[in-house]
């Protein structure tokens, strides 16, 4: 494919797309919510992803009811989750690769999350890729959350680029969605949730993984 404008930057998501916490996250939620009486079907976690923690909230409370302690569940689940992290969540296939490619390019790079400071130093540290990103965009640092363009917006700005000239890297629908209103170029890369007729809509191109990515870009610089 041929990108519109030259790529100035790269955005990447986080869960879901550097590593593969939405499948330990979704697993580890199935597994614990049967400790308080309750079940919590996939389909809903599903429209979980990829919002910011009030908004999957809200899903979680539409399903269990208002007076379900929420809390409490995340928390059990947060406390095994924490575990893995510990031990270090595995990176999608094809991260460094497409890291390196884009530092050998001298591409800058940012991360952008709903997740909050801490959970990219938990869920990142162990794997060593954190040094390699200019900037990172979490929980707290935007007004309005994704599908809100207010995250990519703030990415953009810490990395001194326009977003129209920033690719976007995302695996949710609502990341897209965010991606797509903040001007930026996107790209889905599925992890627990397939691509739409929207997403074909608001994305250049639906990736395998990141190293169709990788190979993206370098068709594209290779045709300048």
């Amino acid at each position: 494919m041929v990108f519109p404008r030259p790529i100035r930057a790269v955005v990447f998501d986080m869960d879901g797309l550097l590593v593969d916490t939405e499948t330990v996250i979704r697993d580890l939620t199935i597994k614990i919510a049967p400790r308080y009486g309750v079940e919590f079907p996939e389909h809903v976690f599903m429209r979980m992803v990829g919002l910011p923690n009030a908004a999957s909230d809200a899903v979680a409370r539409e399903h269990l009811g208002p007076h379900f302690p929420l809390e409490a569940l995340w928390a059990d689940v947060n406390v095994e989750l924490h575990a893995a992290q510990a031990i270090g969540v595995a990176l999608k296939a094809g991260v460094v690769e497409l890291l390196d490619h884009l530092e050998a390019g001298l591409i800058p790079r940012a991360i952008c999350t709903s997740s909050s400071h801490a959970s990219v130093q938990r869920t990142l540290g162990p794997s060593g890729i954190l040094p390699r990103f200019q900037a990172v965009v979490a929980a707290g640092d935007y007004a309005r959350g994704k599908p809100n363009p207010d995250p990519f917006l703030t990415a953009a700005g810490r990395l001194d680029i326009p977003p129209e000239h920033c690719l976007a890297l995302e695996d949710s629908h609502n990341g897209v969605r965010a991606a797509h209103a903040a001007g930026m170029m996107t790209v889905m890369v599925p992890d627990l949730l397939a691509p739409t007729d929207e997403m074909h809509a608001k994305c250049l191109a639906i990736a395998e993984s990141l190293h169709h990515v990788r190979d993206m870009i370098d068709r594209a610089h290779a045709s300048l």
